[in-house]
């Protein structure tokens, strides 16, 4: 079956082959979570794309970090997916567990809405070391 690009991580299906993106929301999606996830300097001959939040994860969870985030988020949206209009991000930080040791995560919820297509999507990113 036709698909728009090779689903992430690439997997094989019996049936089909390689298993791909079948939809423009499943397309959107997955490249968003790729410039979040990519850290500056990792994609070659962009140096600049991605947003990095891994080096955010031994950070302390304040304020202004997640500021930072926020606006690194924002700007690498603007710059490498311009057709979204992000409505909300909602950044949690690190639970702290039964011993009171914390468990250093990162959930990103990120709202948007895709204009060309009319179309209201949710993302949400879960990051952790192991």
């Amino acid at each position: 079956m036709a698909g728009y690009s090779p689903k992430l991580p690439i997997l094989r299906d019996s049936s089909e082959g390689y298993m791909l993106t079948k939809t423009p929301r499943e397309v959107i999606a997955q490249n968003l979570k790729n410039l979040i996830l990519t850290s500056p300097g990792e994609r070659m001959m962009d140096i600049n794309f991605g947003v990095g939040i891994r080096n955010y994860l031994f950070q302390q969870d304040t304020l202004s970090d997640r500021q930072t985030i926020r606006l690194a988020i924002e700007d690498q949206i603007s710059k490498y997916m311009p057709f979204i209009t992000i409505n909300s991000i909602e950044l949690h930080g690190s639970e702290v567990d039964a011993f009171n040791v914390g468990m250093n995560s990162i959930n990103i919820i990120i709202s948007y809405n895709v204009f060309p297509l009319n179309l209201d999507d949710v993302l949400e990113i879960n990051i952790s070391p192991s």
